[in-house]
């Protein structure tokens, strides 16, 4: 199943509450995430994190162009592993 974040609202510090179309739902804390990678630098300021929306793959995404996969969000708010899955047009033959 390919993961959507269906839901997402603003908790508190760096933390986002999320539904995904599997109907399961659960908190992500991106404080590590915003502090580690230079693309999310606008993004320390907090009010400038909660400004974030749902983009057209859906996931959450915010205006200076940092995302993250709606994959990665899953494992992080559900706490489980997400099988990766791929149409079989890219599936490179074994």
């Amino acid at each position: 199943m390919i993961i959507e974040i269906v839901q997402a609202e603003y908790v508190d510090g760096y933390r986002i509450w999320l539904r995904f179309n599997t109907g399961e739902s659960g908190l992500a804390d991106l404080q590590e995430v915003i502090f580690r990678h230079a693309a999310a630098e606008p993004l320390r300021n907090i009010e400038a994190f909660k400004q974030f929306y749902l983009d057209s793959w859906p996931t959450v995404a915010w205006e200076c162009g940092f995302d993250l996969s709606p994959e990665s969000l899953y494992e992080r708010a559900v706490g489980k592993a997400h099988g990766w899955d791929y149409p079989p047009s890219l599936m490179k033959p074994a």
